[in-house]
């Protein structure tokens, strides 16, 4: 978390440490590359914002929201992380909680389909864990 500020960085690792009920049950099936290789960071700072969960391979944002998240606010938020180029997928607390398979199946894919059209657009093979 080179560069980023203190605050943020601060408040990256408290976050981390109060995952919701389903944030906990996503990031167990997510980390240590347990989904084909993928590495995900977890509520990993990107000024102004703090992202759920971040694949940087495939520039993929995974937003876990509850009760506490208003519309506008989240469409602010998703156009101002689009605009750098991220996609963010979201998922409802109870949608996790009730289907992990299915939501992380839907992680994979997308996250494969990033990475492909990544490669392609840059007309080489990226290694494993290589960002562009």
């Amino acid at each position: 978390m080179r560069g980023v500020d203190p605050f943020k960085r601060s408040r990256a690792r408290h976050l981390r440490s109060t995952l919701t009920g389903a944030e906990r049950k996503l990031w167990y099936a997510l980390r240590d590359r347990r989904t084909e290789g993928l590495k995900f960071r977890r509520q990993h700072p990107e000024p102004p914002y703090t992202l759920d969960f971040y694949c940087a391979e495939a520039r993929l944002v995974i937003e876990v929201d509850g009760g506490q998240h208003s519309v506008e606010v989240d469409a602010t938020r998703t156009a101002a992380l689009e605009a750098r180029g991220l996609l963010i997928l979201r998922f409802w607390n109870n949608e996790v909680l009730r289907n992990l398979a299915g939501c992380v199946d839907t992680i994979v894919r997308t996250a494969e389909a990033r990475i492909e059209v990544r490669r392609w657009e840059r007309g080489r093979d990226l290694s494993p864990g290589e960002e562009v």
